[in-house]
């Protein structure tokens, strides 16, 4: 993690602020679905991963949809803010974030910081006991001076358990920070990146601690942590290596469809006022109309970049969302079927946004092609909540209610509203013969224990 902040033992983080402390649970934040940055953020995580000695398979990454530059661990998740990849002008830096929460995660410190968490609630309690004691000690001989020293033993037994907390994670972070550059160096990319984001984020004063008492803050300094990274990046012979063109371009495109969706036309002009005629930021323009209310011309805008780059999935992909908005079903589907033909990382978001735009059409006839696209994207991408619930209109459209409940209780389950998932679940199992393979899989989410931790 950058900076401050850890959520109840639970996330280690960067650049989050102890009042916006997390329980790092999908249904609690704000997680955002994109088929082309999730793309872009596996490609980033993956080399890095596997040098770590981590599956790649096993790790999900999560975007919240968030202008803070921050990221933070939990479980087997990276945690990400899309402000993280808005903010970082190349791959290089957005990679090194990366670096340093795998640095985390390969290291336990996620388990080991809970261990820590307990050891400090034990010190702060028999700390207490013990100024209790002697508080009431002095309280019974008369003595205001004895009574004053319980006080403070259970003042500073609390201080005591902090400082102890906080030297415990200054070291993790350490660890983390030497991890990153080690993987970096095993995948050949520079860590200039890495350097380059402790330097912006001190600029920014979001490296800080509250305090000048360097031992009250769970963070080395940053003047500190800058001064190692700069001695032991520039040791790697890929220190000035630049990133690839197409993978710049990749960046920026996130980049713009992040500011379009987050801040409309102003933030694309802020981000790309340098090239405000680059591709990225057309794309991020044309995608700023569409939000505007003006499909025909963002329609234009987007017909124009497709023209020059007919064969970047995503374009193809917004031009289906603005036909969609309009009204136009039939040609939304050709769009998104034609960008899940590009897309290379074959992102059942896509293939599910096919059937999507068919049930909007709301005719009858394509319903049956609807439901066998959506669940052609849920075989790739199980977790796709939307896509359940426009898997329950289509089923609900043929009349098929009990699969349309299942649908919905699915959608509300991905979705972390495990109570209306059950009471749909039970609702749909009403609908099966006993022990069908529906049936079943309405039982699975009625019987499934849920960990609210």
């Amino acid at each position: 993690m950058f900076a401050k902040g850890v959520a109840a033992g639970l996330a280690l983080a960067i650049a989050l602020p102890p009042a916006h402390a997390q329980t790092a649970r999908r249904a609690s934040l704000p997680v955002v679905r994109d088929a082309e940055i999730e793309g872009l953020v596996k490609d980033y995580s993956q080399p890095l991963l596997r040098a770590a000695g981590l599956s790649p398979a096993r790790v999900e990454i999560v975007l919240v949809n968030d202008l803070a530059f921050n990221a933070f661990v939990a479980g087997r998740r990276i945690f990400i803010n899309t402000g993280t990849i808005l903010e970082s002008e190349t791959p290089n830096e957005t990679i090194g974030v990366l670096a340093h929460e795998i640095g985390h995660l390969a290291g336990g410190h996620q388990e080991r910081l809970r261990d820590q968490i307990e050891r400090a609630k034990t010190i702060a309690v028999v700390a207490g006991l013990l100024g209790a004691g002697v508080a009431a000690a002095g309280a019974a001989s008369g003595s205001g001076s004895v009574a004053g020293l319980g006080g403070g033993l259970m003042t500073s037994g609390g201080n005591i358990a902090q400082r102890g907390l906080f030297a415990y994670q200054r070291t993790e972070e350490t660890t983390a920070d030497r991890s990153a550059l080690t993987y970096l160096l095993k995948t050949q990319q520079s860590p200039k990146g890495l350097l380059d984001s402790f330097a912006g984020l001190m600029r920014k004063n979001m490296l800080s601690g509250v305090s000048s008492d360097r031992y009250v803050t769970s963070h080395p300094a940053p003047q500190d942590r800058i001064g190692f990274l700069q001695t032991a990046a520039k040791e790697s012979p890929y220190f000035d290596k630049k990133d690839p063109p197409a993978l710049q371009l990749r960046h920026d495109l996130a980049r713009a469809k992040i500011a379009a969706y987050n801040g409309g036309a102003g933030q694309v002009r802020r981000t790309f006022g340098r090239n405000l005629n680059s591709l990225p930021a057309r794309y991020g323009d044309a995608i700023a109309t569409h939000l505007a209310g003006s499909p025909r011309a963002a329609l234009a805008k987007i017909d124009a970049l497709i023209a020059e780059s007919p064969g970047t999935p995503w374009f193809h992909e917004v031009r289906g969302e603005i036909l969609m908005a309009a009204g136009r079903s039939d040609e939304a589907a050709a769009a998104f079927a034609k960008a899940a033909k590009l897309d290379p990382t074959k992102s059942g978001i896509l293939e599910a946004a096919v059937g999507q735009a068919l049930v909007t059409g709301g005719k009858p006839e394509r319903m049956k092609d609807a439901i066998a696209q959506i669940r052609r994207g849920l075989e790739r991408d199980p977790g796709n909540s939307t896509a359940y619930q426009f898997l329950a209109m289509a089923y609900g459209k043929t009349g098929d209610i009990g699969a349309a409940e299942l649908a919905t209780a699915e959608g509300y389950w991905e979705g972390g509203n495990f109570r209306q998932a059950k009471v749909f679940a039970a609702r749909a199992q009403q609908k099966f013969r006993p022990n069908s393979p529906q049936w079943r899989q309405a039982q699975d989410i009625i019987t499934t224990k849920v960990n609210r931790k």
